[in-house]
């Protein structure tokens, strides 16, 4: 008897050796040797020490397509489990390049649709760290069926647990789409890259019009397509800034994110904040300043800062709270809305509404971005989505004025009329449906139209200041309660804290229904 126990022993750790081994100790060295880590070593990386807990570490495939079979290796290029971040359970999936080139065969899927079924149950995040190369072709269409599967799973988890997808090599096809359905995908400089079809079957690649890197590679993707939330300087970074990010998010929507203990003073003034705005409402400044004014100690994490960079969103804590941050940026394009940042914009609103996280918009806009390409590519449809986002989102909604608030925009940009909580503006803000250069030469064309030449400028310009203080005066709104106060900029953070404070009980409720209907 006890030899049959040793020889069991034996055959399970022998398994176990096989499993751990992956694709083969040549094809792992090979991987490590071009800068790459391996799946376990990735997995070590993201993990606190010795809590990951494997999961179906002897699944395998059972193709035998063509009569012939397929290498049979232990996990079938996936490892996949549960551990800890920073002290907090999540469940986490790599994908194995040294086996089959981490390609997705149906058993490989269904490994990984387990994890998020179980990271659903147990209302924890998930984390999958992605590197392979598309859909296993050995497995015919048994893989596009365990692959629909996952892709099910991951949208059914989409705004219960907060997920965030790390690309860490070269993900191909269907593979693709299921990394960009989380919520955050972070993308390694060097290695990370993501194409819906590969590069040996694009045109402008085989004719050497553009390489793989320029097709999809993490700058791409992070300038262009708007896919890659953040980009990673290497595996660690990556794996760092995965946990920086889930510090800022509850474990699923009911709860509450973490609160931080925090030295930075919530009465703290920001004199700074007095002169930010110059006297030229013509000339630019950095709104990011602002916001790392007010932020905890300054802190502020920017996410997708390389695309439509005319707005900014991100996360910072303010009295040890996470709120996630929307801000016109005046630097660029002059914070006009355009249909880049309108999306960036709805969708990082929608993700902040999921998880309980309260949002808190600095207003600095001209309006709309005006133009045919962006009349023709949109721009009412995306604008919509953006007012959609926040009208239907049910969290604290918090407004800062600064400066410019016109039109359109300025009802999209979480205005009081969209049931926003508390919507404050500095002494030099402007609320009006248009700028006053430009009313005037509507309102008064035939005016000007007939003075002298030389007299024009001088009627216009007294013309505009008239319409400055009829109309574009904050106090304006306020008497009209659609602004709750006018501040001095420096009590903008004690201001700010003293809301979220009475805000953080609040609930609303709606009428029952399947969902709305955002203009996708």
């Amino acid at each position: 008897m006890a030899s049959e126990n040793s020889d069991a022993l034996e055959e399970l750790r022998w398994r176990r050796s096989q499993a751990y081994a992956g694709g083969g100790l040549k094809r792992n060295e090979a991987i490590r040797s071009s800068g790459r880590g391996t799946a376990r070593d990735r997995i070590s990386l993201l993990l606190d020490e010795d809590s990951f807990v494997e999961i179906d570490t002897f699944v395998t495939h059972r193709s035998t397509d063509h009569g012939m079979f397929l290498h049979e290796t232990l996990g079938d290029g996936v490892v996949a489990g549960h551990g800890s971040i920073n002290g907090r359970r999540v469940y986490c999936f790599a994908q194995d390049f040294s086996v089959h080139g981490g390609s997705m065969g149906e058993m490989h899927a269904q490994k990984i649709a387990k994890v998020v079924e179980m990271a659903e149950r147990t209302k924890v995040p998930l984390v999958g760290i992605w590197d392979g190369g598309g859909q296993r072709a050995h497995d015919g269409v048994a893989s596009l069926g365990g692959t629909g599967v996952l892709l099910d799973r991951l949208v059914q988890c989409s705004g219960r647990i907060p997920m965030i997808s790390l690309v860490l090599g070269p993900v191909v096809g269907v593979s693709a789409l299921g990394a960009s359905l989380a919520d955050f995908t972070i993308l390694g400089e060097e290695h990370g890259q993501l194409f819906l079809s590969s590069p040996v079957e694009t045109p402008e690649v085989l004719s050497g019009e553009i390489d793989a890197q320029g097709l999809g590679g993490a700058n791409l993707h992070a300038s262009r397509s708007g896919i890659a939330c953040l980009i990673a300087e290497d595996e660690e970074d990556a794996c760092g800034l995965a946990a920086e990010i889930l510090s800022f998010l509850p474990d699923y929507n009911m709860a509450n994110p973490p609160k931080l203990d925090c030295d930075d003073d919530p009465q703290r003034s920001n004199p700074v904040l007095e002169t930010i705005v110059p006297d030229n409402p013509n000339r630019p400044y950095d709104m990011i300043k602002v916001i790392e004014e007010v932020a905890d100690d300054g802190l502020f994490m920017e996410l997708f800062g390389s695309y439509a960079e005319n707005i900014i969103i991100g996360f910072a804590r303010m009295d040890g709270c996470s709120v996630g941050i929307i801000a016109n940026q005046p630097k660029v394009l002059a914070g006009c809305l355009d249909i880049d940042a309108s999306i960036k914009a709805a969708r990082f609103i929608r993700t902040c509404d999921a998880f309980n996280i309260p949002l808190l918009t600095f207003e600095d806009v001209p309006g709309f971005l005006p133009g045919v390409v962006q009349e023709w590519g949109g721009i009412i449809r995306h604008g919509a989505k953006l007012l959609y986002a926040y009208a239907e989102a049910t969290v604290p909604k918090l407004t800062v004025i600064t400066r410019k608030a016109y039109g359109g925009a300025y009802l999209a940009m979480s205005c009081k009329h969209l049931s926003s909580d508390y919507n404050i503006a500095w002494p030099t803000a402007e609320l009006a449906v248009m700028g006053a250069d430009g009313a005037v030469s509507i309102i008064h064309r035939y005016e000007i139209n007939a003075v002298p030449d030389e007299e024009k400028e001088a009627v216009r310009t007294q013309l505009a200041e008239d319409y400055k203080s009829k109309f574009g005066d904050p106090y304006i709104a306020a008497r009209n309660g659609w602004l709750d106060d006018v501040i001095e900029p420096s009590e903008t953070r004690l201001r700010l804290i003293r809301a979220l404070r009475i805000l953080s009980s609040k609930r609303e409720w709606s009428p029952p229904k399947k969902h709305g209907n955002i203009p996708l």
